[in-house]
């Protein structure tokens, strides 16, 4: 299968395969054996395809260690490469074959040292469903050159972040934010060229996304530079290998690092923010930086760090034009209590908002809080200066599953494409339910809140016709009859039960 045909059924299919060979594994152990894997395919494949290239070639020495490194391609020694895997595959040595792999990549690439899975050999892993996992991922059919594979690779590896934290539930979202959501971030900023910068990323989706919107674009993702901080030392190790995994350099500091206390980026002032921080931190250690010079607007409460994550970006954007998308809990929106108040009057004055979008509920594995997008921009165009637009988009997205909830492209662009249209002067216009431009002084009435739906208003509901006394008398008489239907149903359910010696 080609990588331009590849599909989620396809994903789907792969995913299916390697669910079955968890055994009593759970998802947090078991994504890193199966990530790793990818990895370590995606790493051996790209060698192999400059290896055969300057084999064919006939210039250059295939054993070169800088003809790789010059093309940015990670050096592999002879032993861990994946022909010598996956001939070990179904040797009772495969776990021991495949960290010792792990060991000589971290020993021959600088950038990956301390961040691969190196516990393969484990004694509770069971080697048989290992090396079945080797094969199925020997067997992954894609087109004729490694450059498809590791298109295909990178989707599938996005795909199996997204199905583990499903798996995981809550602890799911400390790595993984929907890609939905990522998009419509994305699509709102459009991160073109310049830094691109996250000070909670997780396993990186944000940083991935941004590339493919540049390619999307016909731009070029060497125009784009990334930074990025994660405190959990594990979800930064995935960040590595996820942005390695497409060719993405990126600087996510010399370590894993809370971003409050050991900011790995002091001096950067970004183009582009975006960030789905953890919503709601109570300890965040916030009385330790009450004198902070990131908190321009006020002084953030150490019971909650929303605040403190909107003013760590604020802090690090660039002063002529940057902008910042991020997640938050809609609380946020709202709030007078501990300064979060007066902190979001501060930044409405400072005229730093530019754009609030309530979303659906259910669009994250790990949480039912209703959440929002907020833009803010230093350096607004003169057609948003002193406004701000507002977005209900919570009847918008479809249910995947019982759980869970997706916007579709349609309805990101509808989101993106009004935003950038308010954004540019072009062709919009306030729609009753859905959008609505106000002025700072329309939200200082407002008492500085911004919920979306004190300003977009309510849609107006279609006419069917019926006249309302006589809609009333019909609901309630077929509401009668269901009631009667009920009582009828139950008396039988108890004569049944009465009729095998069960009374109620």
């Amino acid at each position: 299968m080609a990588a331009n045909t590849i599909n989620v059924g396809f994903e789907e299919k792969l995913w299916q395969a390697a669910d079955k060979l968890r055994s009593n594994m759970d998802a947090a152990e078991y994504k890193h054996v199966v990530l790793g894997l990818i990895f370590l395919k995606y790493v051996s494949d790209s060698f192999s395809e400059k290896y055969e290239e300057l084999k064919a070639d006939g210039y250059g020495d295939e054993e070169d260690r800088d003809e790789y490194l010059a093309d940015n391609i990670f050096w592999v020694p002879k032993e861990a490469r994946w022909d010598n895997i996956k001939a070990h595959a179904t040797n009772a040595d495969i776990g021991e074959v495949i960290d010792a792999a792990m060991e000589a990549i971290e020993k021959e690439n600088d950038s990956l040292k301390g961040v691969l899975t190196k516990n393969y050999s484990r004694q509770e892993l069971d080697k048989t469903r290992l090396g079945e996992l080797v094969t199925l991922f020997t067997n992954i059919e894609v087109g004729s050159t490694a450059a498809q594979e590791k298109d295909v690779l990178g989707r599938v590896y996005e795909y199996f972040l997204s199905r583990f934290a499903s798996a995981e539930g809550k602890l799911g979202g400390e790595f993984y934010t929907p890609s939905c959501v990522v998009r419509t971030l994305v699509e709102m900023i459009e991160p073109f060229s310049g830094q691109i910068f996250d000070p909670a990323c997780g396993s990186g989706g944000m940083f991935c996304q941004s590339a493919r919107f540049v390619s999307e674009h016909q731009g070029n993702v060497r125009d784009i530079s990334i930074f990025g901080q994660e405190s959990n030392p594990t979800t930064w190790k995935l960040a590595k290998m996820n942005l390695a995994i497409r060719g993405l350099e990126a600087n996510l500091g010399k370590h894993n690092a809370d971003s409050f206390h050991d900011d790995q980026h002091k001096t950067l002032k970004a183009n582009y923010i975006l960030a789905n921080p953890p919503f709601n931190v109570s300890d965040w250690g916030g009385e330790r930086l009450k004198d902070d010079v990131r908190w321009k607007y006020g002084v953030p409460p150490a019971g909650n760090a929303n605040f403190a994550w909107l003013q760590h970006m604020l802090h690090h954007l660039n002063p002529v034009g940057g902008v910042a998308g991020t997640v938050l809990a809609n609380g946020s929106l709202s709030s007078n209590t501990s300064n979060e108040g007066e902190i979001r009057k501060n930044m409405i004055n400072g005229d730093v908002v530019e754009c609030i979008v309530s979303l659906p509920g259910q669009l994250f594995y790990t949480t039912g809080i209703p959440v929002s997008l907020w833009i803010l921009r230093k350096g607004k165009s003169e057609k948003a200066r002193g406004k701000i637009l507002f977005i209900d988009a919570r009847e918008l997205g479809h249910m995947v599953d019982r759980r869970v909830r997706e916007l579709s492209e349609e309805d990101i662009q509808k989101i993106a494409g009004t935003y950038q249209n308010w954004r540019q002067g072009k062709e919009y216009e306030d729609i009753l339910g859905f959008c609505k431009e106000a002025t700072l002084e329309k939200v200082a009435e407002e008492d500085y809140i911004l919920t979306p739906g004190r300003y977009v208003g309510i849609a107006a509901q279609e006419e069917d016709g019926e006249p309302f006394e006589e809609k009333m008398s019909r609901l309630t008489h077929e509401l009668g009859e269901l009631f009667d239907e009920s009582i009828k149903l139950q008396d039988e359910i108890k004569k049944n039960l009465a009729a095998i010696g069960f009374e109620i």
